[in-house]
């Protein structure tokens, strides 16, 4: 199994309340996932993302870029997703 992709899609923009309009994360969240080392802490932390963007809504469009991003990295999708 591949590891976990960076949920980031290349966006970058926090114009929603501190957090991303392309991910949902907010900057420090955007840090911690970059320290994160073990392959099951990232998947905790993209499930925990798509609770939080599910809370937030408008990030339909995360889903589909970050299906994508999986498939192309060879990786499982988030139980979430």
């Amino acid at each position: 199994m591949a590891k976990t992709p960076n949920p980031c899609i290349d966006v970058c923009k926090y114009k929603r309340q501190g957090h991303c309009m392309g991910c949902g994360m907010t900057k420090a969240q955007k840090s911690l996932y970059k320290s994160l080392k073990k392959s099951g802490h990232k998947a905790a932390f993209v499930n925990m993302l798509i609770k939080q963007q599910d809370a937030l809504g408008k990030y339909g469009h995360w889903r589909k870029a970050y299906a994508k991003k999986c498939a192309k990295k060879g990786a499982s999708l988030p139980t979430g997703l």
